[in-house]
């Protein structure tokens, strides 16, 4: 039997059409339409369709990330500790995280949540069997903001905090007519974090809430077409990319026009396998937003962060760099238009990769380990920029990260940098669990060597 696996992004809608033993039988990507464009996001799909010359009755598994993507508030009991933890949870969901709050709402506390926009919050706070007043206080507070507006328009709670009390907390958010979703404790005690259960909330609460709430199509196939958030389904790729590589370790940097994802999946050993020495421990199976870093809508960001990371140096190259970033963050849908500009281009990825990665590998508090990514046996970039590049330019870019000692972080320490070229990944996520056979034989597709 076919398959079409789709991504509908914000930008492009990527398709890939899929023989029943994982062969690729076509890939093709089309305008989104239906978000800054007129039109119905379907309108895009049905276009890629033909691309692909794609017969009726196909079967048909997609993620979005389209119009935002998710966009998740955290609120928790203490900055470092449970809100730290439904931050890290948040991403590894597919989220991006435009708040965090932390400690008892105030009234302005709660109209700063209302006014990042979430299409979501996460509530969380307390261990197991730990404090639930600020739980309860924080759940009694979001139940009267308009976070979205009412009814069918309110912005649906996840509740992931102390068990003890997340029925008590639903049933003061439910009292208001928000939509709840509960799950179990992200944080059930000091030094565990379990991202699982609150995890599959999001994305339940995301296809039910979200999706059709976003008004990219009239039509309610969409919203029945649609099964996570492209970033959890990503995620869930390199997992499935790990098992394939014998259990290695994965780092996927996928560069973006907006932003700079890195995911990572790696085994913990040695102390890191048996000590908890963090307060909240770290996600083995991760993934960090920079929503500073793009190659178009935050192209001058990276040239900021990169001067802040000591990566620039003073040469005309370095003017020439600077004036391109302020040109295509002034018209984000602008290509290269010849070697010059593809070499700058290239710079750009180079330095966002570079930035991008540092962060992910810090700790996020002065007091927590950074992630160990020194055992990282392959390193997969994604992305236009290097899908469009010649080898050449795609090892400058992934060399650079592997080559990295000044970052703080260990780098690998026999890794090998490859290309998703065919842009695979968010397909072998989509079927990693309905289909794990066709999945695990379509991520040892991945691989293209520089």
């Amino acid at each position: 039997m076919t398959i079409l696996a789709v991504d509908f992004g914000s930008t492009f809608t990527k398709g890939v059409l899929l023989a029943d033993d994982g062969a690729v039988l076509g890939t093709a990507a089309t305008v989104t339409t239906g978000t800054q464009r007129r039109g119905d996001i379907l309108d895009g799909y049905r276009e890629l369709r033909r691309a692909l010359e794609v017969a009726d009755g196909v079967a048909v598994h997609a993620c979005s990330s389209a119009g935002g993507g998710l966009r998740l508030a955290v609120v928790g009991y203490e900055r470092t500790v449970t809100a730290q933890a439904g931050h890290r949870v948040g991403l590894s969901a597919g989220a991006k995280v435009v708040h965090v709050a932390a400690g008892e709402l105030s009234t302005d506390d709660a109209a700063a949540v209302r006014a990042a926009r979430p299409d979501m919050v996460l509530l969380v706070g307390g261990t197991d069997g730990g404090n639930a007043d600020v739980l309860l206080h924080n759940a009694a507070r979001l139940a009267k903001v308009a976070i979205g507006g009412h009814g069918d328009h309110a912005v649906p709670v996840v509740v992931a905090g102390n068990v003890d009390a997340r029925e008590e907390a639903a049933s003061l958010l439910r009292a208001t007519g928000r939509p709840v979703v509960l799950a179990d404790n992200v944080l059930p005690q000091i030094g565990v974090i379990a991202p699982e259960s609150a995890r599959a909330a999001i994305r339940a609460a995301f296809l039910r809430h979200v999706i059709g709430g976003k008004g990219l199509s009239r039509d309610p196939a969409f919203g029945a077409m649609v099964e996570a958030a492209t970033p959890d389904v990503v995620l869930r790729g390199v997992e499935v990319l790990a098992a394939v590589e014998g259990g290695g370790d994965v780092l996927v940097v996928d560069i973006g026009g907006a932003t700079t994802d890195v995911y990572s999946c790696l085994t913990p050993e040695g102390e890191d396998a048996t000590l908890r020495k963090d307060v909240v421990a770290p996600l083995w199976h991760a993934r960090t937003v920079e929503g500073d870093l793009g190659m178009r809508w935050n192209a001058v960001h990276v040239i900021e962060a990169a001067e802040a990371e000591h990566l620039l140096d003073a040469s005309p190259d370095t003017d020439a760099l600077r004036a391109y970033a302020v040109r295509v963050h002034e018209r984000p849908d602008s290509l290269p238009v010849d070697d010059a500009e593809r070499a700058l281009d290239l710079e750009l990825a180079r330095l966002a990769a570079l930035v991008a990665v540092r962060r992910h590998a810090r700790p996020a508090q002065p007091t927590e380990s950074p992630r160990p990514l020194a055992n990282v046996t392959t390193l997969i970039g994604s992305g236009g920029v290097l899908r469009h590049a010649d080898e050449a330019g795609r090892s400058r870019v992934l060399g650079a990260v592997l080559a990295d000692h000044a970052g703080g972080w260990k780098v690998p320490r026999a890794a090998s940098a490859t290309v998703d070229t065919a842009y695979l990944l968010f397909a072998v996520g989509l079927l990693a669990d309905r289909k794990p056979e066709l999945a695990r034989a379509l991520a040892t597709q991945v691989r293209h060597t520089p």
